[in-house]
């Protein structure tokens, strides 16, 4: 099987494109993510999506004579110290897997904050208008702001070498900096051998304290560069680290179309999920201006959060009892879709995103993928 450029498709071309879609960095601390089963050089023909890899999804895969299986929910959560047939937890589970031949990768919380994933979906269905994240994931390359003091007369010497060892970029600009002039002062000591003014009197010095942002790859050959072309002795440099832009994040928070109620918006969304477990909090006839919106297992968690704090309602999938009290203690209300339910609608999309990527490779939804819990008809 190829690729639309002519190329073999591989695990890891697949990994890759879901790496692309769901970036791992933008997951929680806790979660486990990416490519968690399988060998990245073999050949990859056809792709089973899921939310859980469950016996009978991967019986489904072996069947279907998949390759890999991308499980929204990582069967490898915790760290594991045997993976046996016998397991009574999915470490059995993956070791069929393994001795299949299938690969697992699961994306999990990167593709609740990752664009187009869980929970812009669930926003959609909501009918949301201006979203955005409630909660900001720290993405992007690490940087640091090197902060030094020097010389006027040496300055450019010192911003040359700092320039030529990697500092000083951002985006397509080079030798980015700022300075300023002030005044620095030292007092060598006897063990001392100053380069500037006497050892055992106070130093007066014109300096300019000259700033340059810093990618943390380049951190250590900057202060080298530094070091070996400051004029003092011992010069000073101070390291800030940088707080990348916000611009991914976990949940969404948005405006419903006019006249929402919380009896409407659950009918809307218990038709477009097909859940048969929906259950409200609050009144029925409850007007809805704000949303925020979580798949999963949010909880009360979205009112702990500034930006959706003002929210009238949370659409997530499963709320505990005492969150439900909370919710209503302080006057909102909220749509508990089901854990799968409210994961499960992303599945669609995400098979069109990576059909669109690898070209003619078979993605497929699963079938046998099932929310665990049904309605009682007794």
């Amino acid at each position: 099987m190829t690729a639309s450029g002519g190329k073999r498709v591989t695990v890891g071309a697949v990994a890759a494109a879901m790496d692309q879609i769901a970036p791992p960095a933008l997951a929680q601390s806790w979660d486990n993510v990416g490519l968690l089963v399988g060998d990245r050089q073999a050949l990859c023909r056809r792709v089973l999506l899921c939310i859980d890899l469950t016996p009978a999804v991967l019986a489904e895969a072996v069947a279907s004579r998949c390759e890999m299986i991308v499980s929204y929910h990582p069967p490898l959560f915790k760290p594991v110290k045997r993976i046996v047939a016998d397991s009574d937890g999915t470490e059995a589970i993956v070791h069929e897997a393994i001795r299949g031949g299938i690969a697992i990768y699961s994306p999990h919380t990167a593709l609740d904050a990752a664009e187009g994933g869980v929970n812009d979906v669930l926003a959609g269905l909501c009918g949301l208008k201006d979203v955005g994240p409630f909660e900001y994931v720290p993405v992007g390359r690490r940087e640091y702001n090197v902060v030094t003091f020097v010389p006027f007369a040496q300055l450019e010497e010192v911003a040359s070498a700092m320039f030529a060892a990697g500092a000083g970029r951002i985006g397509d600009y080079e030798q980015c900096s700022h300075r300023l002039r002030g005044e620095g002062t030292f007092f060598g000591t006897e063990s001392t051998s100053p380069q500037v003014g006497r050892k055992g009197q106070l130093e007066r010095v014109a300096e300019t304290r000259i700033e340059m942002v810093c990618a943390e790859r380049y951190l250590p050959e900057v202060i080298a560069a530094l070091r070996r072309s400051h004029p003092y002795e011992e010069p000073a440099f101070d390291i800030y680290p940088l707080t990348p832009e916000p611009t991914a994040g976990i949940g969404r928070v948005g405006t419903l179309p006019e006249g929402t109620t919380l009896a409407g918006l659950a009918k809307s969304l218990k038709r477009a999920t097909r859940s048969r477990v929906l259950m409200t909090v609050g009144e029925p006839n409850t007007k809805l201006r704000r949303a925020a919106v979580c798949g999963g297992s949010a909880g009360r968690m979205p009112l702990e959060m500034p930006r959706a704090s003002a929210c009238d309602v949370i659409v997530t999938g499963e709320i505990r009892h005492h969150d439900a009290l909370s919710i209503l203690r302080a006057g909102k209300t909220a749509i508990a879709l089901g854990h799968w339910e409210s994961e499960r609608p992303v599945l669609a999309p995400l098979n069109k995103r990576l059909k669109q990527t690898l070209g003619a490779i078979d993605v497929r939804l699963s079938r046998k993928d099932a929310p665990p819990f049904q309605p009682g008809s007794f």
